[in-house]
């Protein structure tokens, strides 16, 4: 088989990817170790940048987005007592939309062009080619002009581009998140700072809530049961305060996410391209994880297209510089999010949290330097 491109991950950035290199007259495969219905259901983010909306409206994705996702002009900030409205688009002209994942995952599916290959075994990635075992055991070769590795952080593609250089920063801490069938109890989401831990309220539709508990590393759900769950979301998210509720429901899902910092540099390997969780990794706080693999690819796609079809290799040289300049932003900014909401248990830690959460909350400037950084930069910044 020969293709210009193979895509490595049929998540959002490989299907993503596969696309805008359609449209722009390039032609790709994509490889996947997971069944389309495994890769179709996982639970990842849920909150879309300004920009990343406008991307995919651009190429023909935000139909049902516009019509069925849920623009968000901000968020809550809270601290015990203490619960503040930051309104993204006064302070910087940009909104939120959530829309999760698997609602991303099921436009791209229904958009696809590229041929994709589910249940791929045994991928070993080569100069100008990938070798691989398809689904029914029978061993391939695909021959192509480059490589873009969109296969997550445990992904083959990540060990084969033989970083220079890795950064990382683990947590003391994870956090668990419950998916609930229950409407949600706020209208935008709540991120409160407890010196019990941090809590977030965040949703999936008007119907299913998303909810988030700081937990020390190593915890097992088995040792949360739901009446502990909703007991600790009721106290660090303020149930009674200001007569506002949290109303419970059945919980559908547990699982706990450890939190963690990664960048790995450069992002380029001879010809393979590395893009979204396969080169970095950054806590949930910023909401930044999708949004970045969203920026990578459609900065990768151009210089693809440049490349394979114009024959201008420009951009493909330049396409590592470019990504991490918003890459090590978006790091920043979620790990400044992490640790002003996160407890210690440092008496003085405590204190710079509370007494940063007060300045964002009461000056214009650091209202606006959150609101900008959380409704997202421009793709080519």
């Amino acid at each position: 088989m020969r293709t210009q491109v193979a895509i490595i991950g049929a998540g959002p950035a490989g299907l993503l990817l596969a696309h805008l290199l359609h449209r722009g007259g390039v032609d790709a495969v994509v490889l996947e170790t997971r069944s389309q219905e495994y890769v179709a259901a996982r639970i990842r983010a849920g909150i879309l940048e300004s920009s990343s909306v406008e991307l995919l409206e651009s190429v023909g994705l935000g139909s049902r987005l516009r019509a069925e996702g849920h623009e968000h002009r901000g968020i809550y900030l809270q601290m015990p007592g203490e619960r503040h409205h930051l309104d993204f688009v006064d302070l910087a002209g940009r909104s939120v939309w959530v829309y999760g994942q698997t609602e991303v995952q099921k436009d791209l599916v229904a958009a696809a062009t590229a041929v994709v290959h589910y249940e791929v075994s045994d991928v070993v990635l080569h100069e100008s080619a990938v070798t691989f075992v398809d689904s029914a055991g029978v061993s391939q070769r695909l021959d192509v002009d480059a490589i873009a590795g969109c296969d997550g952080s445990f992904g083959v593609s990540r060990a084969a581009a033989a970083p220079e250089q890795q950064f990382e920063r683990v947590y003391p801490y994870s956090w668990l998140g419950v998916l609930v069938d229950v409407a949600p109890s706020t209208d935008e989401l709540i991120y409160a700072w407890h010196p019990d831990g941090f809590a977030l309220h965040s949703m999936r539709s008007p119907t299913v809530s998303r909810l988030y508990l700081q937990v020390p590393n190593g915890t097992d759900v088995a040792d949360w049961s739901d009446d502990r769950i909703w007991s600790a979301l009721a106290t660090r998210l303020g149930h009674g305060q200001d007569g506002w509720k949290l109303t419970p429901g059945p919980i559908t899902d547990k699982s706990v996410l450890p939190m963690r910092s990664y960048v790995q540099t450069p992002m380029r390997s001879g010809r393979l391209f590395l893009a979204g969780d396969a080169a970095h990794i950054v806590p949930p706080t910023g909401a930044k994880g999708l949004n970045l693999a969203i920026a990578d690819v459609a900065l990768l796609s151009r210089a693809l297209v440049a490349l394979l079809r114009d024959g201008d290799a420009r951009l493909a040289d330049s396409y590592s510089d470019d990504a991490l300049r918003r890459v090590w932003r978006c790091t920043h900014f979620s790990w400044w999010m992490t640790t002003m909401l996160h407890a210690s248990g440092d008496p003085f830690d405590a204190q710079l949290q509370l007494s940063q959460l007060r300045w964002v909350t009461s000056s214009a400037a650091g209202a606006t330097g959150l609101a900008e950084n959380y409704a997202g930069l421009p793709i080519g910044f």
